[in-house]
């Protein structure tokens, strides 16, 4: 009798380090980037999208990114979706794409940011500054996301 339980002890203990060997790279790859960051290392590469947005190449970034979408639910991809967008003047699916990626993470600071300017360029200040609360909260030693959306409400 000793042996056998001896070797279901074994058996599940083996079962359960297999499962955490499976699982923990999943865990642990759902982490989020910054979509500024350009060392992030989320599961889709987006340099070639950051390149084309730099150049001011919207079209091109748009047909990239709208690609990306319908593989893949990412925050970056939403953020650089809304980004993209707001930068073609599309304000309302620009504020749909940024509110995606927030859904997926709250503490996106460039979201934050981005969002917070789309309500500068539209007119709603109040909503950018609730933003830039947010920003507030999430940098509390400060951070360049808070501080260009700062400069941007300046005045306003």
């Amino acid at each position: 009798m000793f042996k056998k339980t001896s070797l279901l002890k074994t058996s599940f203990l083996s079962w359960a380090l297999l499962g955490t060997l499976v699982f923990t790279p999943v865990l642990m790859s759902s982490a989020a980037f910054a979509v500024d960051d350009d060392t992030s290392t989320g599961s889709v590469d987006l340099s070639s999208v950051r390149a084309k947005i730099k150049a001011a190449n919207y079209a091109a970034a748009l047909e990239e990114l709208r690609g990306l979408a319908e593989d893949t639910q990412q925050a970056d991809v939403y953020n650089l979706l809304g980004y993209t967008l707001r930068k073609t003047g599309d304000f309302d699916t620009s504020l749909t794409y940024y509110n995606k990626a927030l859904q997926l993470q709250p503490d996106f600071k460039a979201a934050r940011e981005y969002l917070g300017e789309l309500y500068v360029e539209t007119g709603n200040v109040g909503k950018a500054r609730e933003q830039l609360a947010a920003l507030d909260k999430l940098c509390p030693g400060g951070c360049e996301e808070r501080e260009d959306l700062a400069k941007a409400l300046e005045g306003k």
